[in-house]
């Protein structure tokens, strides 16, 4: 075992350092921002591998964090929670495969869904992004996982600082910046609206929506609305006449949102790429590792691309 440097604090990050302080590894994290202020604390954080390749690998991960996530279920001090909701389709032919990686499927009642739909029922993991993130933080540390707040310039100045037997790039979107050999990721811009939440429990996801993308995930406090998948987009700026698009659309179809105040309101850029990067970074004079490229993602791949780079130090 030997000191290894986690370039990046979100979802990815932080449970990549989790799983590498578990194996026995001495592990710093090095990150300007912490993960609520990350694209990870954005997120609605439903379990479902949206924006990404639905490979055998993805879908494996995506299967191992489900069964993690279900574990942490168990234990109110996570944020982790199981819920009942709805996928729904409005082509003719969907993608389906995501549902090998969930225990419990079924067809959803046509009269519970809009003229041409289809969905698929199931239970998964909903995570509040900002009691989880809090409480990962805390117990990453508790494995005597070091912090340092900078802005890493590149691969090579965090090695030349931190002086690691290795590190793992795991910075969402700026993790090709970092190591400069990449260019093929690109942002893709989700907008959300945060509703008082009036009593829902279920959510629904609505890729297909003619309108839009459109999701509704309620938390304990609080509905996240969204949303957008616009592939390109640097700006993190809000746009209003976005959010009252978004708007308009969930309202068409949970009702009961209408009229409910706005409690907050963000936008994120998601980390994507046609494929997750997963590998070993050759060129660097020590081991240097890359995971990124979970799109919209991220929670749901956390934990098994955490255990798969895990699996690639020694």
């Amino acid at each position: 075992m030997g000191s290894v440097t986690v370039v990046g604090a979100g979802v990815i990050g932080l449970s990549i350092a989790h799983e590498l302080a578990t194996a026995g590894h001495t592990v710093r994290v090095v990150a300007a921002r912490e993960a609520t202020a990350s694209v990870s604390g954005v997120a609605a954080a439903i379990w479902f591998p949206h924006d990404v390749d639905h490979s055998t690998r993805v879908l494996d991960s995506a299967a191992v964090t489900y069964r993690r996530l279900e574990r942490l279920a168990a234990d109110p001090r996570t944020g982790v929670h199981m819920r009942p909701g709805t996928v729904l389709s409005r082509r003719p032919h969907p993608d389906t495969s995501w549902t090998r990686a969930v225990p419990r499927t079924g067809p959803a009642d046509p009269a519970d869904l809009p003229a041409g739909a289809t969905g698929v029922r199931c239970t998964v993991p909903l995570v509040e992004t900002g009691v989880y993130l809090n409480w990962l933080r805390e117990t990453v540390a508790a494995l005597g996982v070091g912090f340092r707040v900078a802005e890493a310039a590149s691969v090579d100045e965090v090695l030349r600082t931190d002086e690691p037997d290795a590190l793992v790039v795991a910075a969402g979107l700026r993790s090709a910046a970092l190591l400069g050999d990449d260019d093929e990721c690109f942002p893709i811009r989700g907008q959300v609206v945060r509703l008082a939440n009036p009593g829902l429990t279920e959510w629904f996801t609505d890729a297909d929506h003619p309108d839009g993308l459109t999701y509704v995930v309620p938390r304990r406090d609080d509905v996240v609305c969204g949303g957008t998948g616009d592939t390109g987009a640097w700006d993190e700026r809000i746009v209003p006449e976005t959010e009252a698009a978004i708007l308009r659309r969930v309202t068409a179809m949970v009702p009961e949102l209408a009229g409910q105040p706005v409690l907050s309101r963000a936008v994120g850029l998601r980390p994507g790429r046609p494929t997750v990067r997963l590998e070993a970074v050759p060129g660097h004079d020590r081991p240097v590792f890359a995971c990124y490229g979970h799109g919209g993602a991220g929670f749901t791949l956390s934990w098994g691309d955490a255990a798969r780079t895990a699996a690639l130090i020694p």
